[in-house]
């Protein structure tokens, strides 16, 4: 059974005129938290009321999601994502590792192993959009990432996870 700490990295990023990422949430990294435990992953999620999943890959084109955060649990393999837009940074995930992108964060698969797969999932079963950066939709995606709510629960660790800490430290920074 999982204990309450686990080792997190977080990530910024602004808004670079084409994909607006999320300046208020920080992308959440945790290495190697499911290592060992990646055929439980789906099922994690959903216990954790983080639903609608799927399993596959990452597009290979930067795409963002306006209307809801996911979770992205590596299950097998390895892949390097560039995060953040053109103007973000380049992450390695391998099995066992989670990443949670809040709303507006724009990610792309660059490579990976053959045998790559991943679970996607959403808090509360929201449905997903998929958005490139298209300028016509931007005011629009704009509205709709400020809307999305933070997520009562961690996908790896329920109400007592460290996504919430995360977010609630962004959106309460004093």
């Amino acid at each position: 059974m999982r204990t309450t700490h686990v080792e997190t990295s977080v990530y910024y990023f602004k808004d670079d005129g084409k994909i607006p990422n999320n300046s208020e949430l920080p992308v959440v990294l945790y290495p190697g938290a499911l290592r060992g435990e990646e055929k439980n992953t789906e099922k994690i999620f959903n216990k954790h009321n983080w639903r609608n999943s799927w399993t596959g890959g990452v597009f290979p084109y930067h795409h963002y999601h306006s209307n809801s955060h996911e979770v992205l649990g590596v299950i097998k393999g390895s892949v390097k994502l560039h995060i953040g837009g053109e103007k973000g940074i380049i992450l390695t995930a391998t099995a066992g590792d989670i990443l949670v992108l809040p709303a507006g964060t724009g990610h792309k698969k660059l490579e990976s192993s053959l045998d790559f797969q991943l679970v996607g999932a959403y808090p509360d079963g929201m449905s997903y959009n998929t958005h490139t950066g298209d300028k016509e939709e931007r005011p629009q995606v704009l509205r709709e990432i400020t809307r999305v709510p933070v997520p009562d629960q961690d996908p790896l660790l329920g109400a007592e996870g460290p996504l919430l800490v995360h977010w609630k430290k962004a959106e309460n920074p004093n």
